[in-house]
């Protein structure tokens, strides 16, 4: 037993604890950043539905999403934003711009059964947004404009499937 108790003692046991703790504020560090850029900058993220047909596969796409462009105030009508559901703060829906603060919105009322539209001011500091299926859209048509601030980040990239790669809006035009 002394021989175990002498190899115990060789051992150098600081310069492995202080390798170890580097190690560990090393990884620490890297998730702060990972998480300071997917929260505050870019992140990817995964859109599946009906609702923005044909701008987005009904399987899925992984989009780019912009997150600094919401902060400076640079979502205009057109845009593709991701934003938190008004009826269900827990998900993320994704719909496109049509009016900003002040723009005059026209929309049918019900497109699959009547003609009928109504016309309706978007108040201060909202958005009305829309799905490009209006008729498998749940949007600003059922629950009004939605506060800007309810935004998270605009899509400016397909990055899944390969074959989809590039600009959605460049891919909208093309269809």
């Amino acid at each position: 037993m002394p021989g175990f108790a002498q190899r115990l003692a060789g051992i150098p046991w600081r310069s492995i604890a202080r390798q170890g703790l580097s190690r560990v504020f090393l990884v620490a560090k890297a998730y702060c950043l990972i998480h300071v850029v997917n929260d505050h900058l870019c992140s990817v993220t995964l859109v599946r539905g009906a609702s923005m047909l044909p701008s987005l596969n009904l399987a899925g796409d992984a989009v780019a999403v912009d997150r600094v462009s919401v902060r400076l105030g640079r979502v205009a009508p057109g845009d593709i934003v991701l934003m938190i559901s008004p009826e269900d703060p827990r998900k993320s829906v994704v719909k496109r711009v049509v009016g900003m603060q002040g723009d005059s919105v026209t929309y049918l009322v019900d497109p699959g059964k009547s003609d009928s539209s109504r016309t309706v001011v978007v108040p201060q500091d909202h958005v009305w947004v829309q799905g490009d299926n209006i008729f498998a859209s749940n949007d600003s048509r059922q629950f009004g404009a939605v506060p800007y601030g309810l935004i998270t980040g605009k899509i400016f990239c397909r990055v899944w499937p390969p074959e989809s790669f590039g600009a959605i809006d460049d891919a909208t035009k093309q269809s």
